[in-house]
């Protein structure tokens, strides 16, 4: 018994020093506080400090939790989007060459430069070809649009129906692409018709008209 009371006495001792510590402290000059209440300060000081930054971080950190959420589903569609074109590759190459094809026979039937004139010997041949008596036929002004040219032709012929009709036949049946537009028949003497027309016919452009064509349109589009 006589061995545990020395450290009674001490325990309560120390504990009695240091609340005697914590009197009488003026908190406008926490220097002139004993060092144990000095040091408790700083310590509940820095643990709110460490806490006040835990929650910034943690804060921060479900910001790009959740961005990097969102980037993960971006990444999936779009893995998924192109696997879906890896497995129907050749497919898409399939197309492409007839898609390619395709554009090619249309261009067949696009007249050069060069054979426009033919062309619209072909046209003139085709209404003569039906006993059909050209009144007018008079290109007009080209207009170059991106990738091809537009010739409009005024025509207007007279002949019996069905002349009047096949030629319009043969006009769509020519290998070049031409069009019959604004169409208006009206009746003449003795039986015969007259029909007026613009015809269209298109002629794609070589390199250097594509390039100027381009060069002309690119600072207007700039305007826009």
């Amino acid at each position: 018994m006589a061995s545990t009371s020395p450290s009674k006495f001490n325990l309560a001792t120390l504990q009695q020093s240091l609340q005697a510590q914590f009197r009488g402290l003026n908190p406008n000059d926490p220097s002139s506080w004993p060092a144990f209440p000095r040091f408790v300060l700083c310590f509940l000081l820095m643990s709110a400090i460490v806490v006040a930054l835990w929650f910034a971080w943690l804060n921060s950190s479900d910001a790009e939790l959740d961005t990097e959420r969102a980037k993960e589903v971006a990444l999936r569609d779009d893995y998924k989007k192109k696997l879906s074109q890896a497995v129907n590759l050749d497919a898409l190459k399939k197309q492409r060459e007839q898609v390619q094809q395709y554009v090619t026979q249309l261009e067949k039937q696009l007249p050069s430069k060069a054979e426009m004139d033919a062309l619209l010997s072909d046209i003139n041949q085709a209404g003569l070809g039906r006993s059909l008596r050209f009144e007018l036929f008079r290109p007009g002004q080209v207009s170059a649009k991106e990738y091809y040219a537009e010739l409009p032709i005024a025509l207007r012929v007279a002949g019996r129906y069905h002349d009047v009709g096949s030629f319009a036949s043969d006009i769509a049946n020519l290998s070049r692409i031409v069009t019959l537009n604004n169409l208006s028949i009206v009746p003449a003497k003795d039986g015969i018709l007259q029909m007026e027309a613009t015809a269209k016919t298109f002629r794609y452009l070589d390199a250097d008209e594509v390039a100027a064509q381009r060069k002309a349109v690119g600072p207007g589009a700039k305007k826009k």
